[in-house]
C-alpha cells in the first residue's frame, strides 16, 4: 500500500506529537544523618500476632538503608490535569501477621480499596480521612475481604489504623491522578506517563509529616531525574 507524502508527513508529525506529550519522573529520596532508633512493637496482647513472626518486629515509620536510601517515601504531583478515568484494578491493602501491607500506598479518588484479612484473628479498620467520609468497621477472622473507596481526593496522606491492635497503621494518598509513586527499599521511584508541563512535586515521608520536601519539575519527551533528600529538622 502506497501513502502520499502528505500522509506520511501527518503520520510522522502525530507520532511525534505524541511521543512528546508524556515524560517520566525518576528519582531517588534519601536521609542525610543518623537514623532515630528503632522502635519494636509489643504484640504480646493478641497471641496471633505475636506467633505470626519469628522474630522482633519492628515500627515501620522509619526505614533507611546502611546509605541513607529510604523506603515507603510518597513522591506526588500537584495540580496535574488529568481526565482518564479510575483504574479498573482496586488498590489491595491485607493485614497480615498484625502488620498492614503495604505500609504506604497511592490510589487514584474513586478506585475501589480491597481489604483483606490473612489473619485468624479480629481486626477493626478505620480511615482517618480530612476530606472523605471515614470508615470503621471490623472484620472478624471468619471474614476475608471487605470493599470500600473514597470518592474524593485528599490533600495530603492520611493513616488507616486498627482499633483492635493500636501498633498497626498504614498511610494513604488518595490523588485525583495516578501521577505517584512509593519508593523501594533501594531509595528509588519512578512515575510514568506524565503530561508535558512544570508541576510541583511534593516529597513525604512518614516521620516527618507535614515536613515534606517541595520542588518544581518541567517534564518533557523521556526522563526527568529529581532526588529528595530528608535532613534532621534544627533546633
Amino acid at each position: 500500500m502506497k501513502y502520499s507524502k502528505t500522509i506520511l508527513l501527518l503520520i510522522t508529525f502525530t507520532m511525534m506529537s505524541v511521543s512528546i506529550d508524556a515524560g517520566t519522573l525518576k528519582g531517588h529520596v534519601k536521609y542525610d544523618g543518623k537514623p532515630p532508633k528503632k522502635k519494636r512493637l509489643r504484640m504480646d496482647a493478641d497471641p496471633v500476632c505475636g506467633s505470626s513472626h519469628s522474630g522482633p518486629v519492628y515500627s515501620e515509620n522509619f526505614k533507611m538503608a546502611k546509605d541513607g536510601s529510604m523506603a515507603e517515601a510518597l513522591v506526588y504531583l500537584k495540580d496535574v490535569s488529568y481526565d482518564g478515568g479510575v483504574p479498573s484494578e482496586p488498590a489491595v491493602l491485607d493485614q497480615k501477621g498484625c502488620i498492614y501491607m503495604p505500609h504506604v500506598f497511592g490510589m487514584v479518588a474513586g478506585q475501589e480499596l480491597l481489604i483483606k484479612n490473612s489473619d485468624a484473628t479480629l481486626h477493626n479498620i478505620h480511615s482517618m480521612p480530612k476530606v472523605n467520609k471515614e470508615f470503621n468497621f471490623a472484620m472478624p477472622k471468619v471474614v476475608k475481604e471487605k470493599k470500600s473507596t473514597f470518592s474524593l481526593s485528599e490533600p495530603d496522606p492520611f493513616y488507616i489504623k486498627c482499633d483492635v491492635h493500636p501498633w498497626m497503621k498504614s498511610w494513604v494518598l488518595v490523588s485525583d491522578h495516578p501521577f505517584f509513586a512509593v519508593t523501594d527499599e533501594n531509595g528509588n521511584f519512578s512515575i510514568e506517563g506524565i503530561p508535558a508541563g512544570t508541576y510541583e512535586v511534593v516529597c513525604w515521608q512518614e516521620k516527618f509529616g507535614k515536613r515534606t520536601i517541595t520542588k518544581k519539575v518541567t517534564i518533557g519527551d523521556g526522563d526527568t531525574t529529581e532526588n529528595f533528600v530528608f535532613s534532621r529538622p534544627k533546633k
